[in-house]
């Protein structure tokens, strides 16, 4: 029975060639990506499942229950670094918090005028571990991934698959997001996508093409693209100049002096001219946050926020962290919280050289305003590289300091799950049995953390880093 086109009543799964099956999925997906395939027909740089990821039931359940959680979570962590700022929090948070910042972004991260306003798009990177628990290594504020998770999602679900969040939910949430973020139902919104983010211009796109389907004015610009006409933020689209009221920021602080224009864009928000989402705070996208969750001076700040049930959950979520601070640690004290890793006691970071490959379980990564710190770019697995190999990174972390934060990790494996990929070279269905990550999707319209979709990632078991490389499947998540 032959493939229709997408929203027509479609083949059952059960029925449908694996082939053909694979070629509608891979046909729907914006071309592009972090690494190109070159071979066969792929139009996306990983492989392509014939089914959707399952996760059950109560994973389903635990996931929405995280994304309230995390939303909670954002709003402490706002209030952690103004109470820092305005002394009655320890000073050494502030310190952290700007280390290595420019005057600007610590200027922007203090406006009064967006103190309460936190990313509206959350994801975090979990793993999934051998006992059934998550693990979160990571948390994303301006996160990639969702415009292409939204573009296979709408052919999973044309297959008759029960999607996580549902087939639309991706677009449909996004457009509900935007809205709740300007006034009126109408609100004209400029998808902002810098040079250095170009590898997922494609995905924005299709994003934007497709808010447009459901009644949102969304384009995808350029930075140079727009200019200030008046009391207006303006640029150019479908042949005509457009007011922006929404402007979506999908570029990294570090690089705010590379981006054209965006004084203009900046001008625009403190004067209320557009709203810009996610808001410019540097500190909201360290990773350090997760050192700072479990420091002990802290916790009653954190159990007074979030209350003890909510603070519980997170401990057991998020990962343990340490930022490699690199200055002197008195005689009287030692690493805080105690770190331990395969029976070696780290009381000092110089502890932390001549580990054996055991001991070596750890992972080093820059905590965030740096173009390393994203698409596992300045990642280090311990156990994965040679010793003095090791020694090196944990010597050039520390020397970053003042400029850039390291965080330091346990690495954490995630649990062996089978997956089926399209090999569309060998046109054939093939087996692999690798390790999984899974990260939802979450918009915050209002007061709540709505879970759009999730996204798994599995990569083949002998990789150390779960990343979406050419040898990766992707895939949404069922039911």
């Amino acid at each position: 029975m032959p493939m229709q086109s997408e929203g027509s009543c479609l083949v059952h799964p059960a029925e449908a060639p694996t082939r053909e099956r694979l070629l509608f999925l891979n046909e729907g997906v914006p071309e592009g990506g972090m690494r190109r395939r070159t071979e066969g027909v792929s139009r996306v740089p990983w492989r392509i499942s014939p089914e959707p990821f399952p996760l059950r039931a109560q994973t389903v359940a635990r996931l929405e229950q995280l994304g309230h959680d995390l939303l909670a979570f954002y709003r402490a962590a706002n209030h952690l670094y103004l109470g820092a700022v305005h002394g009655r929090l320890p000073d050494w948070v502030r310190d952290y918090f700007e280390r290595g910042k420019t005057e600007r972004v610590r200027e922007l991260g203090s406006l009064r005028r967006y103190r309460t306003q936190v990313p509206r798009i959350l994801r975090p990177d979990l793993m999934a571990l051998e006992d059934g628990s998550l693990r979160a290594t990571e948390l994303d504020a301006v996160p990639g991934g969702f415009g292409s998770l939204a573009a296979f999602s709408r052919r999973y679900a044309a297959l008759g698959f029960d999607l996580v969040g549902g087939g639309d939910g991706l677009v449909r949430g996004l457009a509900d997001m935007f809205r709740d973020v300007a006034p009126g139902d109408a609100p004209t919104v400029a998808m902002v996508v810098s040079d250095e983010s170009a590898d997922y211009r494609a995905e924005m796109g299709w994003m934007a093409d497709a808010l447009r389907e459901v009644g949102l004015n969304a384009h995808l610009i350029y930075p140079h693209d727009v200019r200030l006409d008046g009391d207006a933020l303006t640029f150019e689209a479908e042949g005509r100049r457009q007011t922006a009221d929404v402007v979506y920021r999908f570029l990294e602080l570090h690089d705010l002096p590379n981006v054209p224009k965006i004084d203009l864009v900046i001008y625009a928000m403190k004067h209320r001219l557009a709203r810009v989402t996610p808001p410019f705070k540097s500190y909201l996208e360290e990773k350090l946050l997760f050192a700072l969750y479990r420091h002990p001076e802290l916790e009653g700040f954190w159990r007074g926020e979030l209350g003890a049930e909510v603070f519980e959950r997170l401990l057991e979520v998020f990962a343990e962290t340490w930022v490699l601070d690199a200055r002197p640690i008195p005689p009287s004290a030692a690493v805080c919280p105690p770190l331990v890793t395969a029976g070696k006691v780290i009381r000092r970071w110089k502890d932390l050289y001549g580990l054996s490959q055991k001991q070596r379980r750890l992972v080093v990564k820059p905590s965030g305003f740096s173009e390393l710190a994203w698409g596992s770019r300045g990642v280090t697995i311990g156990h994965d590289v040679p010793g003095d190999a090791w020694d090196a990174e944990v010597r050039r972390a520390l020397s970053s300091f003042d400029r850039t934060p390291y965080v330091l990790q346990h690495f954490y494996e995630s649990r062996r799950v089978p997956v089926h990929y399209f090999d569309f070279e060998a046109d054939e269905t093939r087996q692999m049995d690798g390790r999984a990550r899974v990260s939802p999707f979450y918009y915050v319209i209002g007061d709540e953390a709505v879970l759009a979709g999730v996204l798994v990632t599995v990569v083949p078991s002998p990789n150390k880093v779960i990343h979406g490389t050419p040898e990766a499947v992707l895939a949404p998540a069922m039911i």
